[in-house]
């Protein structure tokens, strides 16, 4: 069995080559969580195809290309002007340079990722598009280096799937956002009759099945750590029983003290 810091530089590794493949021209960032995916380790899919309809005015060609997500989470997110968003896992940067478009120049878009290369890839990106009320911050997604209570949303594509301590994740969330604060995450999620198991067998951690929490896990997971108006909807099959998801929830008044939910850790011997 892998332990959760070689699950973590093994998700490392893979983002680090998919930057990589952008930032040289060799290819554009492969993975296979956009529709029409079978099993998560089945070829390269071209995620931006999910941002078709937008508008990529401004946007560099290298963060379209480097997108790694399920989902569009800025399309449903519902961003405002002078909101302060904060990306989990920015990777290339496409989605903190959408939201700074939407919240505009009194808002402000940290994209937070722990991998140099696609810290790299998005700074460049940042330069391209002229984003000035952008920051991009070093760091993982279960100690996130802001202060509590500064974030009007917190957005995600496909990425919390990775961390092998949702609850710690589900919890920072809660603690940098303001009272009233938002979640619009795009997701992958099982279906409540899969097994921990059975998310192992259809697919790796770094393809995003394995590490997947079933709709209800989910669900109990952002209500313990202080979320209400919890809403976690499918939106296409990623592998047999696992779907990619939107999921949508909101910071109530003071989250549920003492209280954490053991949510399972699905880990591998191989892949």
């Amino acid at each position: 069995m892998k332990s959760d810091t070689a699950v973590r530089d093994e998700v490392r590794a893979h983002y680090a080559e998919s930057a990589n493949a952008v930032a040289t021209g060799a290819g554009r960032a492969c993975d296979c969580r956009s529709p029409g995916a079978g099993r998560a380790d089945d070829g390269d899919v071209f995620a931006g195809e999910l941002y078709e309809g937008l508008d990529r005015e401004g946007l560099p060609d290298s963060a379209i290309l480097a997108s790694l997500g399920c989902g569009n989470p800025t399309a449903v997110a519902d961003l405002r002007e002078g909101e302060t968003v904060l990306d989990l896992g920015s990777g290339g940067g496409i989605d903190v340079l959408l939201s700074a478009k939407r919240v505009g120049p009194g808002g402000k878009v940290y994209g937070l990722d722990m991998t140099e290369e696609m810290l790299a890839l998005a700074l460049e990106n940042k330069r391209k598009a002229g984003a000035t009320n952008v920051e991009f911050l070093k760091g993982y997604i279960e100690d996130i280096p802001l202060p509590a209570n500064t974030i009007d949303v917190v957005i995600s594509n496909c990425v919390i799937n990775l961390s092998t301590d949702k609850p710690v994740v589900f919890a920072e969330m809660a603690r940098v956002l303001r009272t009233g604060g938002r979640v619009g995450i795009a997701d992958i999620v099982a279906e409540d009759d899969l097994t921990p198991d059975q998310r192992a067998e259809w697919g790796s951690y770094v393809g995003c099945i394995a590490g997947a929490l079933s709709f209800s896990e989910y669900e109990e997971g952002l209500r313990a750590a202080g979320f209400v108006d919890v809403s976690i909807t499918p939106t296409h099959q990623a592998a047999e029983g696992v779907h990619s998801a939107i999921v949508k929830a909101t910071k109530g008044e003071a989250p549920v003290a003492g209280r954490r939910v053991d949510l399972p850790v699905v880990q591998q011997a191989c892949c």
